[in-house]
Protein backbone atom coordinates (compact mmCIF):
# COMPACT_ATOMS: atom_id res chain seq x y z
CA UNK A 1 0.00 0.00 0.00
CA UNK A 2 2.85 2.34 0.88
CA UNK A 3 4.49 1.83 -2.53
CA UNK A 4 1.15 2.52 -4.17
CA UNK A 5 0.81 5.87 -2.33
CA UNK A 6 4.39 6.88 -3.19
CA UNK A 7 3.82 5.96 -6.84
CA UNK A 8 0.57 7.92 -6.87
CA UNK A 9 2.26 10.95 -5.30
CA UNK A 10 5.09 10.85 -7.86
CA UNK A 11 2.57 10.53 -10.70
CA UNK A 12 0.62 13.56 -9.40
CA UNK A 13 3.79 15.65 -9.09
CA UNK A 14 4.90 14.73 -12.61
CA UNK A 15 1.43 15.47 -13.97
CA UNK A 16 1.48 18.84 -12.24
CA UNK A 17 4.87 19.70 -13.72
CA UNK A 18 3.78 18.64 -17.19
CA UNK A 19 0.61 20.68 -16.91
CA UNK A 20 2.32 23.93 -15.95
CA UNK A 21 2.46 26.40 -18.81
CA UNK A 22 5.87 27.46 -20.03
CA UNK A 23 7.10 30.54 -18.21
CA UNK A 24 7.02 33.59 -20.46
CA UNK A 25 10.25 35.36 -21.17
CA UNK A 26 9.36 38.70 -19.65
CA UNK A 27 12.00 40.77 -21.41
CA UNK A 28 10.72 39.54 -24.76
CA UNK A 29 7.20 40.57 -23.75
CA UNK A 30 8.37 43.97 -22.51
CA UNK A 31 10.19 44.65 -25.79
CA UNK A 32 7.54 43.18 -28.09
CA UNK A 33 5.46 46.35 -28.32
CA UNK A 34 8.53 48.50 -28.82
CA UNK A 35 9.73 46.23 -31.62
CA UNK A 36 6.31 46.40 -33.28
CA UNK A 37 6.25 50.20 -33.18
CA UNK A 38 9.80 50.42 -34.52
CA UNK A 39 9.09 47.95 -37.33
CA UNK A 40 5.92 49.79 -38.36
CA UNK A 41 7.80 53.09 -38.54
CA UNK A 42 10.83 51.65 -40.35
CA UNK A 43 8.74 49.95 -43.03
CA UNK A 44 5.90 52.38 -43.66
CA UNK A 45 7.44 55.83 -43.34
CA UNK A 46 10.57 55.91 -45.53
CA UNK A 47 10.17 56.55 -49.25
CA UNK A 48 11.51 53.38 -50.82
CA UNK A 49 12.74 53.24 -54.39
CA UNK A 50 11.25 49.74 -54.65
CA UNK A 51 8.37 47.84 -53.01
CA UNK A 52 9.06 47.13 -49.33
CA UNK A 53 9.17 43.37 -49.93
CA UNK A 54 12.15 43.92 -52.29
CA UNK A 55 14.09 45.93 -49.70
CA UNK A 56 16.79 44.34 -47.55
CA UNK A 57 17.28 45.94 -44.16
CA UNK A 58 20.68 45.39 -42.62
CA UNK A 59 20.30 45.64 -38.84
CA UNK A 60 23.28 47.13 -37.06
CA UNK A 61 23.90 46.05 -33.48
CA UNK A 62 21.74 48.40 -31.38
CA UNK A 63 23.30 50.88 -29.00
CA UNK A 64 21.53 50.46 -25.66
CA UNK A 65 21.87 52.55 -22.51
CA UNK A 66 23.01 50.11 -19.81
CA UNK A 67 20.81 51.74 -17.17
CA UNK A 68 17.72 50.33 -18.93
CA UNK A 69 18.78 46.71 -18.32
CA UNK A 70 17.85 45.63 -21.85
CA UNK A 71 19.90 42.87 -23.49
CA UNK A 72 21.32 44.04 -26.84
CA UNK A 73 20.90 40.72 -28.65
CA UNK A 74 17.38 40.27 -27.28
CA UNK A 75 16.39 43.71 -28.56
CA UNK A 76 17.87 43.03 -32.02
CA UNK A 77 16.05 39.68 -32.13
CA UNK A 78 12.76 41.35 -31.17
CA UNK A 79 13.19 44.03 -33.83
CA UNK A 80 14.14 41.43 -36.44
CA UNK A 81 11.06 39.32 -35.65
CA UNK A 82 8.78 42.37 -35.78
CA UNK A 83 10.18 43.39 -39.18
CA UNK A 84 9.87 39.88 -40.59
CA UNK A 85 6.29 39.57 -39.31
CA UNK A 86 5.11 42.52 -41.37
CA UNK A 87 3.04 41.52 -44.38
CA UNK A 88 4.92 42.53 -47.53
CA UNK A 89 7.76 43.67 -45.29
CA UNK A 90 11.46 43.76 -46.07
CA UNK A 91 14.01 41.02 -45.85
CA UNK A 92 16.22 41.40 -42.76
CA UNK A 93 19.87 40.54 -42.21
CA UNK A 94 22.21 41.26 -39.32
CA UNK A 95 24.82 43.80 -40.38
CA UNK A 96 28.46 43.52 -39.35
CA UNK A 97 31.20 46.15 -39.73
CA UNK A 98 32.97 43.86 -42.22
CA UNK A 99 30.09 44.49 -44.64
CA UNK A 100 30.99 48.21 -44.76
CA UNK A 101 33.88 47.55 -47.15
CA UNK A 102 31.73 45.92 -49.82
CA UNK A 103 29.57 47.52 -52.50
CA UNK A 104 25.97 46.68 -51.73
CA UNK A 105 22.98 46.68 -54.10
CA UNK A 106 20.66 49.71 -54.13
CA UNK A 107 17.90 47.79 -52.34
CA UNK A 108 19.98 47.32 -49.17
CA UNK A 109 19.64 49.82 -46.34
CA UNK A 110 21.33 50.00 -42.96
CA UNK A 111 18.94 50.39 -40.01
CA UNK A 112 20.65 51.72 -36.90
CA UNK A 113 18.95 51.96 -33.51
CA UNK A 114 19.78 53.60 -30.20
CA UNK A 115 17.72 52.90 -27.07
CA UNK A 116 18.38 55.59 -24.49
CA UNK A 117 17.15 56.24 -20.96
CA UNK A 118 14.95 59.32 -21.01
CA UNK A 119 15.15 60.53 -17.42
CA UNK A 120 14.94 58.84 -14.04
CA UNK A 121 12.78 55.81 -13.29
CA UNK A 122 9.17 56.57 -12.42
CA UNK A 123 8.01 54.77 -9.28
CA UNK A 124 4.34 53.84 -9.16
CA UNK A 125 2.53 52.07 -6.33
CA UNK A 126 2.94 48.63 -7.93
CA UNK A 127 5.90 48.95 -10.33
CA UNK A 128 8.71 51.05 -11.70
CA UNK A 129 8.70 52.47 -15.21
CA UNK A 130 11.85 53.27 -17.17
CA UNK A 131 11.29 56.10 -19.67
CA UNK A 132 13.12 55.55 -22.96
CA UNK A 133 13.75 57.14 -26.32
CA UNK A 134 14.36 54.87 -29.31
CA UNK A 135 16.13 56.52 -32.22
CA UNK A 136 15.98 54.81 -35.60
CA UNK A 137 18.13 55.92 -38.53
CA UNK A 138 18.05 54.53 -42.03
CA UNK A 139 20.93 55.15 -44.38
CA UNK A 140 22.77 53.64 -47.27
CA UNK A 141 25.86 51.73 -46.09
CA UNK A 142 28.84 54.04 -46.46
CA UNK A 143 26.77 57.24 -46.12
CA UNK A 144 27.30 59.32 -43.00
CA UNK A 145 23.96 61.13 -43.12
CA UNK A 146 20.72 59.22 -42.50
CA UNK A 147 18.07 59.48 -45.21
CA UNK A 148 15.34 58.86 -42.64
CA UNK A 149 15.20 59.34 -38.88
CA UNK A 150 12.47 58.52 -36.35
CA UNK A 151 12.20 58.88 -32.58
CA UNK A 152 9.86 56.74 -30.48
CA UNK A 153 9.34 57.50 -26.79
CA UNK A 154 7.69 55.50 -24.03
CA UNK A 155 8.39 53.60 -20.82
CA UNK A 156 9.33 49.99 -20.07
CA UNK A 157 8.08 48.16 -17.00
CA UNK A 158 11.25 47.51 -14.96
CA UNK A 159 9.78 44.36 -13.40
CA UNK A 160 9.56 42.81 -16.87
CA UNK A 161 13.24 43.32 -17.62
Amino acid sequence: MRHYLISLLIALILAGCAGQPERPQTQRQALYGLGERAAAAAVSQPSWSAPADEIVLLLALPEIDGSLGVDTERFRETLTRALLAREDGPQVLDWTPAMADTTLPDNQWLLESRLLAEGPALTLSDRELLPYRLELALRRPGDTTPRWFQTISGALDASAL
